[in-house]
């Protein structure tokens, strides 16, 4: 029964039916409307949650062609339609988003007071715009989910952020829709190209090589702000601080892998040679942005610009997978998106937990806090060790995978890469001696309180994830494996064929030669 119903579509929209739900204004009373917004957008979330984990269900993950497609002409006369679907590159980013959201509403329970319906809706639309980016297939669709995402992105940081909200809110609109114009002009061109605006279609034409090069170059501006990749990182700091607890968590959970999504789906499967050409320089700028914002966290005073610096560094592993072209680094790639969307989502989530009591996110404001909160410690530990890679947690897997796969193509990337892991170390322990152990000398940390019990179930299921998916991950790469060997596949065979006709122009040229001199 459920095949017959169209329920990637269900779970996509239904986010949104959410957010009018809680427009309606049912209640009477100001604090009523607040809590019926919250009971409304945290039940809306977990259904959608409970929807992505049936499509989870229902998936092959054998098969590496789309699934669980939805179709049907949008726009006939243009040769463009609503067309949505799954594989294993999309779905555990997919299911990613779908349970961050539930989080995101928890954790704003109490400290968000001022305009809570809107906040609600805000977050329930964010959702759809998510699961629809990651689930189109149709590039029309894609862009509009795509670039969807900011509004209520820039809303949730320039309306309940911090006290820098607007200029961190126009900085990072501007940042993220300015990289995004070129990607559009190089739609416009597959689209002429291809004859309709097919995802699916456009994956399995072959583009000219000299095109390639200005597509890729198009898509990279907007996937490597989105990621966001050295120099184009700079938004990101200011975005993380002034935002809210919950918009940090999206916007570090899942709005970073939307890049690396893009360059799997996109720059990679559609333009192999564009991808070998550039492949050096984008293992530069990861390297760069592994060591550099790494060295930049460790001089952070703010926690929050230090966890955000820390993923930038994170996300500089997920560009080396993916360009790797390798099936481990590839799947390194996804499973550290996973692992990064989870961990740090964690670790925003501990400083909004100690924000929410002295209102302060300066490191040197606490030390010895492990006295007075002793579950809030040990659960900032473990996501602490996860963040640095401490085997048994997701985060070692991806990074493991990932300099396995980098290590068959550059050993010296590798080694570099491996010198930011230490550093991680360094800034990640650094920020924990001096914000649980010691004394406790500010005297306001001993009116601090523990965890109370929603702040217990937020942090169970991110635990209880990164130590599953760390001991066992293969729900992850089993899920990916037929999805990444498809795109593998498809780059060899383009890097061959490429190949053997450079090849045969070069025999053709030295007969000619030949001929011509006899």
């Amino acid at each position: 029964m459920l095949t017959s119903l169209p329920l990637l579509s269900i779970t996509i929209f239904l986010p949104l039916l959410g957010a009018f739900a809680i427009l309606l204004n049912w209640g009477n009373k100001q604090t009523s409307l607040a809590m019926n917004a919250r009971w409304v957008a945290l039940w809306t979330s977990l259904v959608t949650l409970g929807l992505a984990i049936t499509l989870w269900w229902n998936f092959d993950a054998s098969s590496s062609e789309f699934q669980l497609q939805d179709k049907f002409q949008w726009m006939p006369l243009l040769n463009m339609g609503y067309h949505v679907g799954l594989d294993g590159i999309s779905l555990p980013l997919f299911l990613l988003s779908a349970f961050l959201i539930p989080l995101c509403v928890l954790v704003s329970w109490t400290s968000i007071q001022n305009k809570v319906p809107e906040y609600m809706v805000a977050f329930l639309v964010l959702e759809t715009f998510l699961l629809g980016m990651f689930s189109a297939l149709d590039f029309i669709l894609f862009y509009l989910f795509f670039e969807s995402v900011l509004i209520p992105m820039f809303l949730i940081i320039g309306i309940w952020g911090g006290s820098n909200r607007i200029y961190a809110a126009f900085k990072f609109f501007l940042y993220t829709l300015l990289g995004s114009i070129l990607s559009l002009l190089a739609i416009i061109y597959i689209y002429f190209e291809v004859g309709s605006s097919s995802i699916p279609a456009a994956l399995v034409t072959p583009f000219d090589p000299q095109i390639q090069t200005w597509l890729w170059l198009a898509f990279f501006a907007s996937f490597a702000v989105k990621i966001p990749m050295w120099p184009l990182h700079t938004w990101l700091p200011d975005a993380h601080v002034e935002a809210p607890t919950a918009g940090s968590v999206i916007l570090a959970g899942v709005l970073l892998k939307m890049g690396g999504y893009g360059f799997i789906r996109f720059s990679l499967s559609m333009f192999p040679e564009a991808s070998s050409y550039f492949t050096p320089m984008v293992f530069t700028l990861s390297i760069i942005a592994i060591i550099y914002t790494s060295l930049v966290a460790l001089a952070q005073k703010d926690m929050k610009k230090l966890i955000a610096y820390a993923s930038v560094a994170h996300m500089g592993f997920v560009t080396l997978g993916i360009f790797t072209a390798d099936a481990q680094g590839i799947q390194g790639a996804i499973m550290q998106m996973v692992s990064h969307g989870l961990v740090s989502a964690a670790l925003f989530i501990c400083v909004g937990v100690v924000y929410d009591r002295l209102h302060s996110r300066e490191i040197a404001d606490y030390g010895g806090i492990v006295h007075i909160m002793p579950r809030y410690a040990i659960f900032f530990m473990f996501f602490i060790l996860a963040s640095i890679g401490l085997p048994g947690t997701s985060g070692f897997v991806g990074e493991f995978l990932i300099l396995l796969g980098a290590f068959q193509v550059n050993t010296w990337a590798t080694l570099l890469a491996a010198t930011g892991m230490v550093l991680g170390v360094a800034y990640a322990l650094w920020l924990y001696r001096r914000v649980v152990f010691g004394q406790l000398s500010n005297p306001k940390l001993k009116e601090l309180t523990d965890l109370d019990w929603r702040e217990k179930i937020v942090f169970g299921p991110l635990a209880a994830s990164v130590l599953i998916f760390g001991l066992y991950p293969m729900p992850v790469l089993i899920l990916a494996e037929a999805s990444v060997a498809k795109v593998i596949d498809q780059f060899n065979l383009a890097l061959e064929v490429d190949g053997n006709l450079l090849v045969d122009s070069k025999k053709s040229l030295e007969v000619a030669l030949l001929r011509k001199g006899q």
